[in-house]
């Protein structure tokens, strides 16, 4: 099966840091799986490292108070092109991510607080019929 994943997942440093969320048991998966790294945020066009971002009122908005929602959204329509290039109809993305995160994201006040909803890229590919796991709940069947 092939599956869309964050690219941070595989250790690749493309987070807004300049690190990775490299994860091991998702790195496994490539013993019977074709997995397909993505960043969003990367295809958006903002750089590594970038000040780091989260979903306001439906805006993303940078903390130094820039608004890259347009980045983020751009970047969602890429990932939802590669998805269906390679026809992934799973992704493991990047949980609590503005881009990524699935079921949970950060609230917009940089404090570490937690609000149910999806990243923009999570939301567009639910949109298009593509299930979403994030890292920690792993359910990639089909």
């Amino acid at each position: 099966m092939k599956i869309l994943v964050s690219a941070c997942l595989l250790g690749i440093d493309c987070k807004y840091n300049g690190k990775n969320n490299k994860n091991d048991k998702i790195i496994e998966l490539l013993k019977d799986h074709e997995l397909i790294p993505v960043c969003p945020e990367i295809m958006g066009g903002l750089p590594t490292p970038r000040i780091p971002a989260e979903i306001h009122q439906n805006k993303v908005i940078a903390k130094d108070g820039k608004d890259v929602t347009k980045q983020y959204q751009k970047g969602a329509k890429e990932t939802l092109k590669i998805a269906k290039l390679y026809n992934c109809h799973t992704a493991i993305l990047k949980e609590k991510s503005p881009s990524c995160g699935c079921g949970k994201v950060y609230d917009g006040t940089f404090t570490g607080t937690l609000i149910n909803g999806d990243g923009i890229t999570a939301r567009l590919l639910k949109e298009h019929g593509i299930k979403i796991t994030g890292e920690t709940t792993l359910d990639i069947t089909e």
